[in-house]
């Protein structure tokens, strides 16, 4: 069966539900991390990103302390693959998502297997205008880099009034599933 999304492409309300993913993650992970991790949820992946332990060694710099805790967080993703892997294969199942995983260990966070999800849409000339102008300045490579870096600065300047805004659609979603009282 082909499923047609229409003109608006895939909506919030084709997705399985994932409002328990973060619950669901803390129960099923082993004891990886120091706290429960940072489960981030959108329509294509699961991100679950978490703490792992300080480092026990003193180091003589920044740089030093750096790359030891790079270098712990590659050992700790060689180490929980095969796990990982099998967790992101039930979770893929329960929520229709890809999974991806990251560490934070001391300033250093680094993300792996995460998905750059091509996004198709049109601009017309003043918004394009304004990404060639950021990759003419240098400050990225691409429209596309243009667009990415536009929209995390947006992000970044905007959480609170777009963390109301997922609020305010999680209740819609629940308005509709729940459907008018006859």
């Amino acid at each position: 069966m082909r499923k047609h999304w229409g003109r608006g492409g895939r909506q919030q309300a084709d997705v399985p539900p994932a409002g328990d993913a973060a619950a669901w993650f803390s129960g099923r992970l082993p004891e990886w991390f120091t706290g429960e991790p940072e489960v981030t949820v959108d329509r294509e992946e699961i991100l679950v990103v978490g703490t792992l332990a300080n480092l026990t060694s003193e180091y003589p710099d920044d740089a030093a302390q750096a790359a030891a805790e790079s270098g712990r967080i590659a050992r700790w993703r060689e180490e929980t693959r095969d796990e990982r892997i099998e967790i992101a294969r039930q979770a893929e199942h329960r929520y229709g998502r890809k999974v991806a995983w990251g560490a934070t260990l001391g300033g250093t966070t680094e993300l792996f297997t995460t998905l750059s999800v091509p996004v198709m849409t049109r601009l017309r000339q003043p918004e394009r205008l304004v990404l060639d102008t950021l990759v003419d300045a240098g400050v990225a490579r691409s429209r596309s880099d243009a667009l990415s870096w536009a929209v995390r600065l947006v992000g970044d300047h905007a959480e609170t009034w777009l963390a109301d805004l997922r609020e305010a659609m999680g209740k819609v979603d629940d308005l509709r599933a729940k459907g008018p009282e006859l």
